[in-house]
């Protein structure tokens, strides 16, 4: 299997730095409330895709620029184009958002959003790809995807959400496209927790911290088995989870983390 060092990519359309074994993703338009464009998806979808073979990279932020976290498609660049295609083009275009949030849920690092301000249509779509979501009070989560006569139905939205808040909460939001402060979002469950704007990007970077210097090979079989058991029987998942478990037990970690509670200290995990 390839291996990538990350540690130096280049990103064109965002904001990419590597800190230790963190990645941070900024989307970085903060005059336009970070939207995205034709361009800045594939090269998301292409980064996401690399993750799976980077050695370097062990947890993921992701978060936007100027106080607002991504506003969705770009009215001018994606959505005028796109009134101009023809089906096959069009088709071509949804598959690659959906693409975005399939590399996003393949990769094995755990991506942690960390969202103020706006957070709407395919931003909140990010957001949901995200294995976690740590947002303010003062942020705006809505799927707009109705207020511009399209179905709720897009990039996995009608699969996630649910899995995330609840059918009925889920059916709320998409049909209506309402707006949604961070406190509800928090009660619905959609964000693991509200922080302080001045404190958002740092706990989220010290969460993503923790979980780098963790048991990474675990977290990645984690991540595996949360996703692939969706579609799951009980019997199906308890033997997969089984079988999961008993290659983590074959890891150095599992080994470095007996050997340090025998001697009452506190285990260095190594990812392998």
């Amino acid at each position: 299997m390839k291996s990538v060092q990350l540690a130096g990519y280049k990103a064109t359309y965002f904001g990419y730095t590597v800190s230790g074994k963190v990645a941070t993703i900024t989307l970085n338009r903060p005059e336009r409330k970070n939207p995205l464009t034709f361009d800045s998806y594939g090269e998301l979808r292409d980064l996401f895709r690399e993750m799976v073979y980077a050695s370097d990279i062990k947890a993921i932020v992701f978060t936007g620029s100027g106080g607002n976290f991504c506003s969705g498609g770009d009215v001018h660049e994606i959505i005028g184009p796109l009134v101009k295609m023809d089906m096959p083009e069009l088709l071509q275009f949804t598959r690659m958002t959906g693409d975005l949030v399939k590399a996003m849920r393949s990769c094995p690092q755990p991506i942690i959003a960390a969202i103020d301000g706006v957070c709407t249509g395919a931003g909140a779509m990010i957001a949901c790809g995200s294995d976690m979501r740590l947002a303010t009070a003062r942020s705006k989560l809505a799927f707009l995807f109705v207020r511009v006569g399209l179905a709720g139905a897009d990039m996995g939205a009608c699969t996630l959400l649910p899995r995330l808040i609840g059918l009925s909460r889920a059916a709320d939001l998409l049909y209506t496209g309402r707006v949604v402060g961070g406190e509800e979002a928090e009660r619905f469950g959609f964000y693991n927790r509200l922080v302080e704007p001045d404190a958002l990007l740092g706990a989220a970077d010290a969460l993503a911290k923790e979980l780098a210097d963790g048991p990474t090979f675990g977290h990645a079989m984690t991540k595996t088995m949360l996703w692939q058991e969706w579609n799951s029987g009980l019997g199906e998942c308890i033997e997969a989870e089984a079988q999961a478990q008993a290659i983590c037990m074959q890891t150095k970690d599992f080994e470095r983390a007996y050997h340090a509670f025998a001697a009452k200290q506190r285990p260095v995990f190594e990812g392998n």
